[in-house]
């Protein structure tokens, strides 16, 4: 944890070296001096962070470290602010310069004597470090620099290997499964992955497959090699070698002992062509699907990702464990599930607290309530869960610091939170976990760190986009519950909460949950460089304002109120010189105060869902801002032309040079200009424009042909009947397009749509086109998603062989005079749902869906009664057979506008 501050604040120092630190004359050299010694110190920390927790002198040693880091940015800052005002006095008047010259004076000689102090506190530091070198000495003959030397508590993963299976819950699908793929006859090796977060049973699995008596007769020698994080090759092969010709009931030749890598790598390869040919198997557990991937590279090669456990398998398990039978007395009933949805069917975890359980006294409920109330606390000092806890931290210790950081983000978010990845991406950004890559945006970056977490079954995904891309994420309970002390610990974010009301006074990010919290220690907020609040009902007035505000450092980085119950834009936020990241979505704010200009370090403001609809032109001097979205839904959101608001656009809007995502400008006034000013904003990603009219298509087309790394373009016109003139973007349509929304009239469907061969999604609402769209867009050979809402009226669409060859979600809305729908086979091979809404002529179900081989959803929405009929098998409907595949089936119909249906 100490690696991750030195290393943000070398990047900091290194940053003022080069650019402002002529400033303080003299000094440069002691910064200097500061930052080579913690270039020094952050290679041993690779060690001492993963060996602090065992070593209570070596933990002491690394607070200092942490501490005098977490000092030296904070002096920093304080400088950067100093700086930011000594440059804005040169705009000022003689006398204005000389009324400051003193306080100038008087704050530069007092970071000049902070900077001193932390320097001879580096100084003791390192002489620190010396005593501990011995450590890193050691650590150096090891493969892995994070082995965990602690030997008080035990690795109870080897108990899984001797669990009858008799005593297992929910392995016999999954067994079966595993056996199928090594017994499956092909030629050749076959490499078998077993793949998921720590605790899920994937060693208990293999060796139940492993022992199986079909399995053992399927293959002649058999052989199961563990790799610890600290494991030593040459034993490693030795052991391989020993069971191979124990298998065979032959000695091992002596030669083995004194053999190399490379030799024994050679012994070991020429033993096993010696087998007969039935294929040989290698099956493999990991948490990292990385290692699956790379290992599975072959046609016939498989990775089995582990699920955990149903709510019944979990239950089940939980009441053996704890009361030795299927069976859970009454009164402990509501609490046991409590405590066993903690666990989300990770079997390690259910087992271990089921032990702790099975001791506690049946009658004394308060006990039980007590665990469940401080689960985290229980992980840290029971020693029956601090086992669980140290195995489900393998993962974390292995990590790089950057994504160290990362992680124990994860746990400012409440239990059970559904994390959208976009946000969490910008939170990554704006706190400055995200290392420059050449070639690649901050975002880029920070979503590859997202994929790796993921991909180290550390974070879940909990929701994902149409074209796959993971939206939401979320972390595990038990995984929570065990960061959350981690990062308090280390000063790195701590939880304000009713429970827990204070916090400590050096934490450097606060999350309040659903209160404001103690504000008797708001001298605390000093230290800070992040505040977010969730589910906050407190109302933010303008007393508490100052409260929050005023006593809050100048120094916050991340500002994030969203859902707060806000009504007006708090000044004291201008303040605010470093921020980076401000959220008011959701709250009642209607207009941003010219002072907004102020916050020149500003890369995020996200106003969506608020009511503001036009921004101060002082905006435009927020030269770092990369992402602005302000806009707003109406309720009636499907039913409505006019279902979305933005703001007004800005004259001299493209002086934000660093925009990424820009949403939703409204082209309402001085249109033609601010459409020309957007071609400044070559860094966009995501592009969104409202009210656009037919004289302003040239020059948006003008400058859509200079945003060649755009992926999302959203369109609407003023009116329904308002035409979208895109048709000159021909020349040179963004080439990475992927999501493309069209709201209003085209009468024609504009040529370059059919070039976009990177489009995944594509929505034409109230298009009114004039020819049949579906000819030139079957052969889109990425499109995933298509929506047609009012866009082609014709009593027929035909949807030919072999077009839209990847398409899995088709909506068909409004279409007044579709009386038939033909599906030819071999079309759509990829469809999964098929959405028909407001088609109040369509006579049958489209004749050719029983083709659809892969359709799992049918939704029918406000459709005519026959047609409804003639599917409910009931009522003995004739075209039922058609559907018949189909898993999901649903009929609905507008009530208040929201669906309201049932399922066939």
């Amino acid at each position: 944890m100490a690696e991750i501050a030195v290393n943000f604040l070398l990047n900091q120092l290194t940053f003022m070296l080069r650019d402002e630190l002529k400033l303080l004359g003299g000094t440069r050299e002691e910064v200097q001096y500061i930052r080579d010694e913690l270039e020094r110190t952050r290679a041993f920390l690779k060690v001492a962070d993963a060996m602090e927790e065992s070593d209570p002198e070596l933990h002491v040693w690394v607070k200092q470290v942490r501490d005098v880091a977490y000092d030296t940015e904070d002096v920093l800052d304080e400088f950067m602010l100093w700086f930011a005002h000594h440059h804005g006095d040169r705009i000022h008047g003689a006398f204005r310069k000389i009324s400051c010259y003193v306080k100038n004076l008087r704050a530069r000689w007092r970071i000049l004597s902070e900077i001193r102090r932390i320097k001879s506190r580096v100084m003791n530091i390192s002489e620190g470090q010396g005593r501990y070198r011995y450590k890193d000495s050691i650590s150096k003959h090891n493969s892995s620099s994070t082995v965990i030397n602690d030997d008080t508590w035990y690795d109870r993963r080897g108990d899984a290997l001797l669990l009858e299976e008799a005593e297992l819950v929910g392995i016999d699908k999954p067994k079966q499964e595993l056996i199928e793929q090594l017994v499956k006859e092909s030629p050749g090796l076959k490499v078998v992955s077993v793949v998921g977060m720590g605790g899920l049973g994937k060693t208990t699995l293999v060796k139940k497959v492993y022992d199986d008596v079909e399995v053992r007769k399927h293959f002649e020698t058999h052989a199961w090699i563990t790799f610890s994080q600290s494991f030593k090759m040459e034993e490693l092969l030795r052991d391989l070698i020993q069971q191979l010709f124990d298998e065979v009931r032959q000695p091992v030749p002596r030669i083995v002992e004194t053999m190399n890598n490379d030799r024994l790598k050679a012994a070991i390869k020429d033993f096993l062509q010696q087998s007969s040919n039935n294929g040989s198997r290698v099956i493999l557990t990991t948490r990292n699907i990385d290692v699956a991937s790379t290992t599975c590279l072959k046609t016939h090669d498989h990775i089995y990702t582990m699920k955990a456990l149903s709510p019944e398998e979990s239950w089940t398990l939980f009441c053996g464990r704890t009361f030795q039978e299927n069976h859970c007395p009454p009164h402990l009933e509501e609490l046991s599930k409590c405590i066993l949805a903690k666990c989300e069917g990770l079997p390690l975890a259910i087992v271990a607290i089921s032990g702790v359980l099975a001791l506690k006294d049946k009658s004394r409920i308060h006990e039980w309530a007590m665990i469940y109330r401080c689960l985290g606390g229980e992980l840290e000092t029971n020693n029956n869960l601090r086992s669980t806890k140290k195995i489900l931290l393998l993962s974390y210790h292995d990590l790089p610091y950057y994504l160290k950081s990362c992680f124990l983000y994860l746990s400012i978010f409440p239990e059970d939170h559904m994390i959208e990845c976009m946000r969490l991406i910008r939170l990554w950004t704006a706190e400055g976990f995200v290392e420059m890559t050449e070639g690649k945006t901050p975002e880029e970056v920070a979503e590859s760190y997202l994929n790796e977490l993921l991909n180290r079954s550390l974070i879940q995904v909990a929701g994902t986009s149409i074209d796959g891309r993971v939206r939401l994420c979320r972390i595990h309970d038990l995984l929570r519950e065990i960061i959350l002390p981690k990062s308090k610990t280390h000063y790195f974010l701590a939880i304000a909460s009713e429970r827990n009301p204070s916090w400590p006074e050096k934490i450097r990010r606060l999350s309040m949950h659903n209160t404001l919290g103690s504000l008797h220690n708001v001298s605390y907020f000093r230290r800070l460089r992040s505040l977010l609040m969730f589910g906050v009902e407190d109302p933010l007035s303008k007393s508490s304002m100052p409260i929050l505000f005023n006593c809050a450092p100048s120094l916050l980085k991340v500002l994030d109120l969203r859902g707060a119950s806000l009504e007006t834009f708090p000044d004291e936020v201008v303040k605010l010189l470093h921020l980076r990241y401000l959220s008011l979505r959701g709250t009642k704010i209607e207009m941003l105060p010219k002072s907004i200009g102020n916050l020149i370090n500003l890369e995020t403001l996200d106003l969506k869902g608020t009511r503001v609809t036009k921004l101060p032109a002082e905006i435009c001097k927020l030269h770092l801002l990369r992402h602005l979205l302000v806009y707003r839904y109406k309720v009636e959101l499907y039913a409505s032309f006019h279902s979305l608001y933005g703001f007004e656009a800005l004259a001299k809007i493209g002086g934000l040079s660093s925009l990424q995502k820009l949403s939703f400008i409204e082209a309402n006034h001085n249109a033609c200009t601010s459409m020309r000013e957007l071609g400044k904003l070559t860094q966009l990603r995501r592009l969104g424009i409202l009210k656009l009219k037919r004289e302003d298509g040239m020059a948006l087309c003008s400058s859509i042909e200079k945003l060649s790394d755009l992926r999302s373009l959203s369109i609407t016109s003023a009116e329904e009947d308002e035409i979208i003139d895109l048709h000159s973007l021909s020349r040179a349509p963004p080439p990475f397009l992927q999501h493309l929304y069209l709201s209003g009239c085209l009468e024609k469907l504009p040529l370059w749509i059919t070039s976009l061969y990177n489009l995944t999604r594509l929505s034409l609402r109230w298009s009114q086109l004039r020819y049949d769209p579906l000819q030139s867009l079957q052969h889109l050979p990425s499109l995933v998603y298509l929506t047609l809402l009012q866009a082609y009226d014709a009593e027929e669409l035909c949807f030919k062989a072999g077009g839209f060859p990847k398409l899995k979600f088709l909506y068909l809305v409004r279409l007044k005079e579709l009386r038939l729908v033909r599906m030819e086979e071999g079309v759509m091979p990829c469809l999964e749902g098929l959405y028909i809404r407001n088609c109040k002529l369509l006579e049958e179900v489209p004749s050719g869906i029983e083709h659809l081989a892969n359709m799992k959803v049918l939704e029918l929405g406000d459709m005519p009664d026959n047609l409804i009929s003639s599917l409910d098998r009931q009522s003995g409907g004739g075209d039922h057979w058609k559907i018949a595949h189909i898993s999901r089936v649903w009929v609905g119909y507008l009530k208040d506008n929201c669906w309201t249906g049932h399922y066939l």
